[in-house]
């Protein structure tokens, strides 16, 4: 039996946003080793990520951050406006617009090989999309440059 308790699977599914069983029998494969349950969990979701390749992403959101003297804008798309909306990938779309500020990035290639948190954007992007469990894309970059503008996002409220 696998060395494991109750309290690691709920850390594990609340670290990954993994199913109950998913998450137990990941810990199982792995012996309790939890690092090891991860990469397990990341192939399946790398699998589920290609069996969604060819899906359309309709909705999503907006996302820009001012850089001194310059802005960068990006869209990042998703299957459904009930993920659009979600904290989780609102949180990566954050991210993801930090990385490509940083980076400069007026580009998706550049956006994507930017570095967000010691893996590239298009990394992080397949890791959320496979606990997300849709097809999330980084659809549109640009970088802005000047002193003369605001930023507004228009976000509707979850209320």
């Amino acid at each position: 039996m696998a060395n494991f308790t109750i309290a690691d699977i709920k850390a594990l599914r609340e670290q990954l946003g993994t199913g109950m069983v998913d998450t137990k029998k990941a810990l199982e494969e792995a012996d309790g080793d939890v690092e090891k349950a991860v990469e397990i969990l990341r192939l399946k979701g790398a699998k589920g990520n290609a069996k969604r390749a060819d899906r359309s992403t309709s909705e999503g959101l907006v996302a820009a951050r001012d850089n001194a003297g310059s802005v960068t804008l990006l869209e990042l798309a998703c299957e459904t406006d009930f993920v659009a909306k979600n904290e989780r990938f609102i949180a990566l779309a954050d991210k993801v617009v930090d990385a490509a500020a940083a980076a400069g990035a007026d580009s998706v290639e550049a956006a994507l090989a930017a570095d967000a948190d010691g893996k590239t954007v298009e990394q992080l992007i397949s890791d959320e999309a496979a606990i997300i469990g849709e097809k999330v894309e980084l659809r549109r970059v640009r970088t802005i440059s000047g002193d003369k503008f605001e930023v507004y996002l228009h976000k509707t409220s979850k209320d």
